[in-house]
């Protein structure tokens, strides 16, 4: 009974991360793409994306939270302190981890399972630095440096965007501020007649958004409390890479829960997006050179993800549906990071874009796009 009750949570997660994985691929849907669009190619297309889904996020999980389904305060993105030094310099790890790679966690397993090798080298780099992080040899270094200093809420018990300002006002301002910011990032998206016309992006976006909140309601309601003592958790692709490497290797029992199985659903999805589109393809590392940016990217994308405490979609929209205090500090700090790898894989040195001129920034975007921001 004990393994049936693991099983139903892993098998939702096996669906969610299946759907996300097929409409991402085939959307073409990135992370750092749209970062890369957005900041140096003036594109925000891809960005409005993300938008649209964080905004059915925040609308569906705030719903749960109002509806008394869903408890912040039981997951990890809402805790009584925010350790916001670790957070924002998490961020600014990650993003530019993922400039060296080219994507995010997320990416990189949408890529594996479109038949690209070095996205396999740079989860095994990735998912071992980030267990390092959380459990092994450099926990103490977070412990120490990453959560020391904490930021204690001052009129509440929760980080996050009501129990800042509730305190304040001596009302509940949950659902107002949610249909609020839920509202004005879904039109946004819905209001660019270049993106109306893209359909496929459009369902990435949608299916995402709903895939946060599905999360959500599945680790809630189908793991038994009493028998897996567990927070409540969604998609997210930091510490579930690192348990998914510690089962394959050391437990095999850890593989059956919700990450685990998200992480496999994506990579499933991704393939049957590739054959459905006869774009499956084998590919691996150019050079050494290329080798060697992606191992220090999953480096840097392994440590700063745990700091941080999740990766662009753990972060960017999970932590978002919730409205925490990390998600703005975490997304900003990515992309400083992404925005410092981009001008360093462009001129070779991080700070140029202080100086560049729209007109060169963007066209040696499309050059470097062309070459490595294919998701």
């Amino acid at each position: 009974m004990d393994d049936l009750n693991a099983w139903w949570a892993a098998l939702a997660g096996l669906a969610i991360g299946a759907a996300v994985g097929f409409t991402t691929r085939r959307a073409r849907l990135c992370s750092f793409g749209a970062i890369e669009d957005a900041l140096v190619g003036f594109d925000t297309r891809r960005l409005r994306v993300f938008g649209l889904a964080l905004g059915i996020a925040i609308a569906g999980t705030q719903f749960l939270v109002v509806a008394g389904l869903l408890d912040p305060r039981a997951t990890s993105y809402v805790p009584e302190a925010l350790p916001w030094i670790g957070v924002a310099l998490g961020g600014v790890m990650f993003g530019l981890g993922m400039a060296l790679v080219g994507t995010c966690a997320f990416g990189s397993c949408v890529r594996l399972g479109s038949g690209d090798l070095r996205s396999l080298v740079v989860l095994l780099v990735f998912s071992a630095t980030a267990y390092a992080m959380l459990r092994g040899t450099l926990a103490a270094y977070r412990i120490t440096f990453g959560e020391a200093m904490a930021l204690t809420m001052p009129l509440s018990a929760q980080a996050d965007l009501p129990g800042l300002i509730d305190p304040i006002l001596g009302l509940s301002s949950r659902a107002v501020a949610a249909a609020g910011v839920a509202a004005v990032l879904i039109a946004l998206a819905v209001m660019d007649m270049r993106l109306r016309k893209a359909r496929r992006l459009l369902a990435a976006g949608i299916v995402l958004g709903l895939g946060v909140v599905a999360g959500w309601l599945a680790t809630e309601h189908l793991v038994d409390e009493f028998v897996h003592a567990a927070r409540p958790q969604s998609l997210t692709f930091v510490a579930p890479a690192a348990i998914t490497l510690y089962g394959l290797l050391l437990d095999g029992t850890m593989l059956v829960n919700f990450g685990t199985a998200s992480i496999i659903g994506v990579i499933v999805g991704a393939f049957a997006a590739a054959h459905v589109g006869d774009e499956f393809r084998w590919e691996a590392f150019d050079d050494a050179r290329e080798m060697r940016r992606h191992l220090l990217g999953a480096v840097l994308m392994g440590v700063g993800g745990v700091l941080c405490g999740g990766c662009t979609i753990g972060q960017g929209i999970t932590a978002g549906s919730l409205l925490a205090l990390s998600f703005p500090l975490a997304v900003a700090g990515m992309v400083l990071g992404a925005r410092l790898g981009i001008a360093f894989l462009m001129e070779g040195r991080a700070f140029f874009f202080l100086r560049a001129s729209p007109r060169s920034a963007a066209g040696r975007s499309r050059l470097v796009g062309g070459r490595r921001s294919r998701s």
